[in-house]
């Protein structure tokens, strides 16, 4: 398994049990979290089709929401 593929299953495995523990503070948290699973979606969805960069992408982005929105209080991972 190559690097990109490895820290695209690493980061997936981290994030998903996480997206279950997360409370959201109002609306914009709420469009927010749907948003970052989109892009956990997305990131599957490209990795099936063998697109290995847009799947990295896609699963980096759902990170930064996730890391920005706690960051800002958005979100609350319990």
């Amino acid at each position: 398994m190559n690097l990109m593929l490895k820290e695209i299953k690493e980061m997936t495995e981290k994030i998903e049990p996480m997206v279950g523990r997360i409370e959201v503070k109002d609306e914009k948290g709420q469009e927010m979290l749907t948003n970052m699973n989109a892009y956990i979606a997305d990131s599957k969805h490209f990795l099936e089709i063998g697109n290995d960069l847009k799947s990295y992408e896609a699963i980096v982005w759902a990170w930064a929401i996730l890391e920005l929105c706690e960051e800002l209080e958005v979100f609350t991972i319990r």
